[in-house]
């Protein structure tokens, strides 16, 4: 969306930068789950009242939603409003916790994938990046194995676009090389 401010200063600072964060990976893998169907730019305009409706997307408090929460959610303005993506969310934070209380990093998880390390692409051009690649598969294919919802290929493949373990920035992209060296 160029000429958008907001998403300028996303691609700028923020998508493609790796994450390791494991709360900063389940609140974007969220936000990507309310994407679906939706333009990118949507969920960037709500991001803040997400955080306000979420409580700052805080697994903990997230995973304790009863049915007043999902009330409240469903009337909340600011937010995509849909029980499958709500609901999504509340289970996903009850994962997140489940596989902490095992001893398993989401983070770790996440990027145990690229053994740690930033794929690196080197798309030269917009129609040569994918909607989905065999990475987003495996992933989207273990994240529904513990649970997760709304976590297909194409949205897993937006995901690990915007957490950085993959770099998509195009290679005439000013923000490719600087992603690069982060590689891991």
């Amino acid at each position: 969306m160029a000429g958008d401010p907001l998403y300028e200063h996303y691609h700028d600072t923020e998508w493609g930068v790796p994450e390791r964060d494991s709360r900063a990976l389940w609140e974007k893998l969220v936000l990507d789950g309310f994407q679906a169907g939706l333009a990118w730019i949507t969920i960037l305009r709500k991001r803040e009242a997400f955080r306000a409706a979420f409580d700052n997307f805080d697994p903990e408090k997230v995973a304790a939603y009863g049915e007043a929460d999902r009330a409240r959610l469903m009337a909340d303005a600011g937010i995509i409003r849909s029980n499958a993506k709500i609901d999504a969310a509340i289970s996903g934070a009850k994962i997140y916790l489940a596989m902490r209380d095992a001893g398993e990093d989401f983070s770790d998880f996440c990027w145990s994938f690229t053994d740690g390390k930033v794929v690196q692409n080197r798309w030269t051009g917009d129609g040569d990046v994918p909607a989905q690649t065999e990475l987003a598969v495996e992933v989207a294919k273990a994240l529904k194995a513990k649970g997760f919802k709304f976590v297909g290929p194409v949205i897993v493949y937006a995901w690990i676009q915007a957490v950085g373990i993959v770099n998509d920035h195009l290679v005439t992209c000013y923000r490719h090389d600087p992603i690069r060296t982060l590689g891991g």
